[in-house]
């Protein structure tokens, strides 16, 4: 019998607004998103526009522990998810023990 426990969520922050500021929407980054829900912006969070607040929590956990003599951490910006690989033969996967967002 096995037990999983789940070291952290996604890491999160909140950037406030002044009254009207986002009227067409959110700014991160250069790029305006509407008021509501965006489920995933090019830097791999999830956000909420509101009216005096934009509500960002990362899509990514990352890699604490795992043998970091023999394995390295990659960003995969397509899974919007940190993949941890062999050094010597990075098409082969490492053994991840915990994650913290």
């Amino acid at each position: 019998m096995g037990i999983i426990v789940t070291l952290g969520d996604a890491y999160c922050w909140t950037k406030v607004y002044k009254p009207g500021e986002t009227k067409n929407g959110c700014m991160l980054n250069g790029k305006l998103y509407p008021l509501g829900v965006t489920e995933r912006t090019d830097d791999c969070f999830k956000c909420i526009c509101r009216r005096v607040t934009l509500e960002c929590c990362s899509l990514f956990h990352t890699p604490v522990s795992y043998d970091k003599k023999n394995c390295k951490v990659v960003f995969n910006q397509s899974k919007c998810d940190y993949d941890v690989v062999r050094k010597d033969n990075p098409s082969e996967e490492c053994f991840v023990y915990s994650r913290v967002g």
